[in-house]
């Protein structure tokens, strides 16, 4: 997954060749955690996969090989999901409350 811009600071400078490391030499282009391999149809879904290396406690900081996982972005997205679902009830009320202000602003 991309790193937002926001969030680029909290990683080391050396954050492609750690991911790299661990997609590649640690799991050997394999999902650590469904077995799918990268470049090769999912076993379940059918989609290309493609491995990105994803922080099991969700801090960017903590770079221990143990904190990282070389995942497909089926059980990336599965590791990340209460995240996606508390971004996705934010942004909504954020987009509620300027619709709310905007039609206060025009009375």
């Amino acid at each position: 997954m991309p790193i937002r811009p926001e969030n680029k600071e909290r990683y080391p400078s050396n954050w492609k060749e750690i991911s790299y490391r661990i997609r590649f030499e640690r799991a050997e282009g394999f999902c650590e955690w469904c077995g799918a391999e990268n470049y090769k149809p999912h076993p379940i879904t059918g989609s290309k996969v493609i491995l990105t290396t994803a922080h099991i406690n969700h801090i960017p900081e903590d770079c221990r090989d143990e904190n990282l996982a070389a995942l497909c972005q089926r059980c990336h997205l599965n590791h990340d999901r209460h995240i996606h679902i508390k971004n996705r009830r934010e942004n909504r009320e954020k987009r509620r409350l300027e619709k709310e202000l905007t039609l206060l602003k025009a009375i």
